[in-house]
């Protein structure tokens, strides 16, 4: 689809780096209105060419780990090397009403106020794992802003941390020396997707801090490595005092050159645009199935039957299936 006036207009002056029009874009991406969704992806075809340059990087950890002020001091740290940061904080919405706090930018209030940062709180709208086609697609449009640096916070409760993996660069997980055993049950699932751990904290109890470190430097060889060509690296960090911020860039850095090296870097961002190509059809086929006419007039009576059981899901997800054909 050609792109309207108005949206060539916000395309050329997002592509300039004004702010305001990188407000309206991602406005407009994150959007539900079907007239929205259409202009978006005219936009997204637009903007296409100019995206891909920055370092995409996942950060999640359990509440409480201190993902916010962690962002915030290696945000700090990466301005002072001269780079443009955005930062997408997905907040937990609400189950009931669909609302979110968005209270990232208080966290973050100082970096939120620097020229070459942009923080962008989105709500999760009960995506799995915190993240949906928000999150991705305002990553498209703020690379086309002329980002180097765009990071992508999860809600970080366990949900599933496959979302962020299969859209950044780079997962980095948030850990807390002194976590004790409750997190055992979703640790080494979400251990595997990650590339980077990092101890935040470390200036409340380095010595915790450093056994915490040791303990799972000598278990990685029971974890299987995202990548073969990478070993997931174990470090220690303060966002308060900003020690270990340094270590953590450098290692970032290492990622990047040791992946690109491999060709595993591009390589990986071929299957996630497969993967997200396939994920919008899927999504797009539960829309249109929902929203069929034949579909629509049997779906009441179907529910009804499983209710009461006179019928199995099996033979009533048939019965609709059969109604959706043309």
């Amino acid at each position: 689809m050609a792109l309207e006036p108005d949206d060539e207009a916000l395309a050329a002056a997002l592509l300039a780096r004004q702010r305001r029009a990188l407000a309206k874009a991602i406005t407009l991406v994150e959007s539900s209105r079907p007239d929205h969704r259409l202009r978006a992806q005219s936009l997204l075809d637009r903007l296409l060419p100019h995206t891909g340059k920055a370092l995409r990087i996942g950060i999640s950890g359990v509440p409480g780990v201190g993902k916010s002020t962690f962002i915030e001091a290696f945000g700090m740290y990466l301005l002072a090397q001269g780079l443009r940061l955005a930062v997408l904080a997905v907040d937990p919405s609400s189950p009931l009403t669909g609302g979110s706090i968005l209270g990232d930018k208080t966290h973050m209030e100082r970096l939120s106020q620097q020229e070459n940062a942009y923080i962008r709180p989105s709500p999760a709208r009960g995506a799995l794992g915190g993240v949906g086609h928000q999150s991705r697609e305002a990553m498209l449009v703020c690379e086309a802003g002329g980002f180097d640096i765009i990071i992508v916070e999860t809600v970080g409760v366990g949900q599933s941390e496959t979302a962020v993996a299969s859209m950044c660069d780079v997962f980095l997980l948030l850990q807390l020396p002194n976590a004790g055993d409750e997190l055992q049950g979703i640790k080494k699932g979400i251990l595997e997707l990650a590339d980077i751990v990092v101890y935040n904290k470390a200036d409340l109890d380095p010595r915790a801090t450093a056994v915490a470190a040791g303990q799972m430097k000598a278990a990685l060889h029971m974890l299987r490595p995202a990548s073969p060509h990478w070993q997931m690296q174990v470090l220690q960090a303060s966002a308060s005092t900003g020690e270990g911020i340094p270590e953590v860039w450098a290692v970032l850095q290492s990622y990047r050159d040791t992946m690109q090296q491999a060709g595993a870097f591009d390589e990986r961002r071929k299957h996630q645009a497969e993967a997200w190509m396939w994920h919008l059809v899927e999504a797009g086929l539960q829309e249109r199935f929902r929203s069929h006419a034949a579909v629509r007039a049997a779906l009441p009576q179907a529910l009804q039957q499983v209710a009461d059981g006179h019928a199995s899901p099996a033979t009533l997800a048939t019965l609709l299936l059969d109604a959706f054909r043309p």
